[in-house]
């Protein structure tokens, strides 16, 4: 018997450490190349290690939240007697020394190094967020579901194991809880923390992409002068054609339209495809604001192409998905992108492209946006656009006051890099298209 160890794989970002954030496997677990080790976290992705040899697991290291270096040594597996080491060549003994090559074999090195390749361990790369289920019991396969349906899992409970799941190739959905809820004929208790005997008061450490969002909001907050500027918005004309383009929307049945066309028709226009497109034409008047600036070598990187992160709540913490390309969309297309990458944050399916390359960033809380904010910006970037929410206020019009569609945007930029005055243009010449929205349709 012989013991292999696997190693912390280079997941192919460039990057020397992962986070460890979950275990699926003890020491004494029986495992197969099918079996997954456990759960790492980059600065970009969840990524998942499978084992690649068939044995019995005799040590692990580390427990999550730890970080290890790429190359560590963090689990041992004690090979099957009849099963030969991956370090050795097909036909020889795991224990037993290869013979000394002959001049034959070290013509053909380049083959053999490119076949060691085979030896490493098998790597799921998912969108970055953290799966925090029960673990499995030994002998069973992980079952296949996405991280948002794994975090409710745990929240109410439930054993994803226990279920069948009815999405494609038998990964479990929303739906699928539903039913086990319905099943079991009330909510189970949600798991809570770990009680210190200190008056009821529970703790629990802080991991995976929730210590990512705070070390990242540090990071920014620390490193940032920012500058947030507030204006109100009358977008009462805006709204009046929102409303009629949503009502005039094209019939989705028409069936010589292409499947894209139809996705973007069905798209029901909020107020963010307008900001984008306001946002765009203002990157155009100032492109600094379109822009990333790396603090260490006093480098502004402008950028041609806009694109868009949409700051969005998920299950698992905030995300900001990105619209690639909002200066070349026309409207209904924004809109259909931007529900379709939010979609994809919410329900963990986002994939790498599109959580990362953001040149500047929309927050918005919707209904619950309050009076102002001080949206904290997303670094390397220099501006994000805060929106708050829309009601309706009284505005002192051609000698007295009306009913206006009102709403402030609160927007933070870097004061490194962007002065006050052009901070204000900047917003002013936001606030204009919005207010006169004929404008936003018209190249000049």
């Amino acid at each position: 018997m012989s013991v292999f160890g696997v190693q912390l794989p280079d997941v192919g970002e460039g990057v020397a450490e992962a986070e460890l954030i979950e275990w699926y496997v003890d020491v004494g677990d029986r495992v197969t190349p099918d079996t997954v080790l456990a759960d790492v976290m980059t600065d970009k992705a969840t990524v998942e290690i499978s084992s690649p040899v068939t044995g019995v697991v005799t040590f692990r290291v580390g427990e999550p939240g730890e970080v290890l270096a790429v190359g560590t040594e963090f689990v041992g597996i004690e090979l099957d007697g009849s099963a030969p080491s991956p370090d050795a060549p097909s036909g020889e003994s795991a224990d037993e020394p290869p013979d000394e090559p002959t001049d034959e074999q070290l013509d053909e090195s380049v083959d053999e190094e490119a076949a060691s390749v085979e030896a490493a361990p098998a790597v799921t790369v998912r969108p970055e967020s953290p799966d925090t289920t029960p673990p499995r019991p030994p002998g069973t396969r992980r079952p296949t579901a996405a991280p948002a349906v794994r975090a409710r899992a745990k929240t109410l409970g439930i054993d994803l194991s226990a279920l069948t799941g009815t999405g494609p190739d038998g990964r479990v959905v929303h739906a699928d809880l539903d039913r086990s809820l319905a099943d079991s004929g009330a909510l189970r208790v949600p798991a809570s923390g770990t009680k210190n005997g200190t008056g009821g008061r529970h703790d629990e450490n802080v991991i995976g992409l929730r210590r990512r969002i705070a070390e990242r909001l540090t990071s920014a907050w620390t490193e940032i002068p920012h500058i947030t500027y507030v204006d109100a918005v009358d977008a009462t004309e805006l709204e009046a054609l929102r409303a009629e383009l949503n009502r005039q929307a094209p019939r989705s049945d028409q069936r010589t339209r292409s499947d894209q066309h139809i996705q973007a028709d069905r798209a029901r226009l909020t107020m963010l495809p307008f900001l984008v497109r306001a946002i765009v034409l203002a990157c155009r008047d100032q492109p600094a604001f379109n822009a990333h600036y790396d603090g260490p070598s006093r480098t502004l990187s402008t950028f041609d192409d806009v694109h868009v992160g949409i700051a969005t709540q998920t299950p698992d913490g905030l995300m900001v998905p990105v619209v690639h390309g909002a200066d070349a969309l026309g409207l209904r297309d924004l809109a259909a992108e931007i529900a379709r990458v939010s979609a994809a944050a919410r329900d963990g399916r986002a994939t790498r492209d599109e959580l990362t390359g953001s040149t500047i960033t929309i927050t918005s809380l919707g209904a619950m946006g309050g009076l102002m904010t001080t949206p904290i910006i997303n670094q390397p970037e220099v501006a994000i656009v805060g929106v708050n929410k829309l009601e309706q206020r009284p505005v002192w019009r051609h000698g007295s006051f009306e009913p206006r569609a009102m709403f402030n945007l609160s927007s933070s930029f870097d004061h490194r890099v962007i002065d006050g005055w052009d901070a204000a243009t900047f917003v002013q010449r936001v606030k204009s298209l919005l207010e006169m929205p004929a404008l936003l349709f018209i190249d000049e």
